[in-house]
């Protein structure tokens, strides 16, 4: 499934099964459920990745405190890094769009084989 309304619909928004999400593209493995909290943006909101180099991170040019995030392994475009705006002091807050794929838990290693 992937997910993103940019219409305030978002069918993950208040989503929170067990599972990972992973890039829409190649299927790397970004975040677990476990990283993903309540937010009031219609995109869903992660507090870390699943691995250190699950994201690549570049400076949003006019947006000192986002930075642009893209997948670790094939550059697919994901969405921003907010810089202290999660959901405790000090903590980032990352939001996506339709670049997400959702995995529910125990079928991790099947959709994995197929990438």
């Amino acid at each position: 499934m992937s997910f993103c309304s940019f219409f305030g619909n978002e069918a993950f928004q208040n989503h929170f099964q067990p599972g990972i999400y992973v890039c829409a593209k190649c299927g790397y493995e970004l975040f677990s459920s476990h990283a993903k909290y309540a937010h009031s943006s219609p995109w869903p909101a992660f507090t870390e990745t699943i691995h250190a180099d699950s994201v690549a991170k570049r400076a949003e040019h006019n947006r000192p405190q986002a930075l642009k995030v893209s997948c670790g392994r094939c550059g697919n475009g994901l969405g921003h890094e907010f810089l202290n705006d999660g959901p405790k002091p000090g903590q980032s807050r990352f939001i996506f769009s339709s670049s997400l794929k959702f995995i529910p838990k125990g079928k991790e290693s099947a959709a994995s084989e197929g990438h």
